[in-house]
């Protein structure tokens, strides 16, 4: 049993490094220089984030919205950053309370993996850890986004969560896969 334990707090521990290494280290260090966008361009990372939210890419649309942030800093786009932490919460809610463990483990590999690699070297995954590990970052993180975006712009960012606020409202089973459309970006 002692056994058993051990090896369960390993893997947890082992998950957790890996997720904080996927959310936060690779995204820097994968950016090559340059990746900035021109100033005419600037929206163009958050046109690929809505559609790495459309296809479940969760990893990339955080990518995207990150270049976005560093690019062209605003209160939108502090936003978009936001919400896509919230749509990853979402995700996990349906996810867990449909009893799908696969799709949490696939937003793991997901969220944790991005190279050949793990084709040969596969993570070894515990869903309902994966689960809580998660959704404490992405809460986390999407607190301190959100304050960032309310600290440039208060306005804006009521604007902007009224507009999501309605999107949720009208797909409570699917909104995590967009983008409120009056965001138009």
């Amino acid at each position: 049993m002692h056994a058993d334990l051990r090896r369960a707090s390993g893997v947890r521990d082992c998950l957790a490094l890996s997720l904080i290494v996927g959310l936060f280290v690779l995204p820097a260090l994968l950016q090559a220089p340059g990746a900035h966008a021109s100033s005419e361009g600037v929206r163009d990372h958050l046109k690929r984030a809505k559609i790495f939210l459309a296809a479940g890419d969760y990893h990339r649309a955080l990518e995207a919205c990150q270049r976005e942030v560093e690019a062209s800093p605003s209160a939108e786009s502090y936003v978009y950053l936001t919400y896509v932490y919230h749509a990853i919460d979402g995700y996990l809610d349906y996810a867990s309370k449909a009893d799908r463990w696969v799709l949490v483990e696939q937003l793991y590999v997901n969220l944790a993996t991005g190279g050949p690699q793990d084709l040969v070297d596969p993570p070894d995954v515990l869903a309902r850890i994966a689960k809580e590990i998660i959704q404490g970052s992405v809460r986390q993180q999407s607190d301190v986004t959100a304050a960032m975006a309310a600290r440039l712009d208060e306005a804006v960012v009521a604007r902007l969560w009224k507009q999501q606020a309605a999107w949720r409202a009208a797909r409570p089973d699917s909104w995590w896969w967009g983008v409120p459309e009056a965001w138009g970006w």
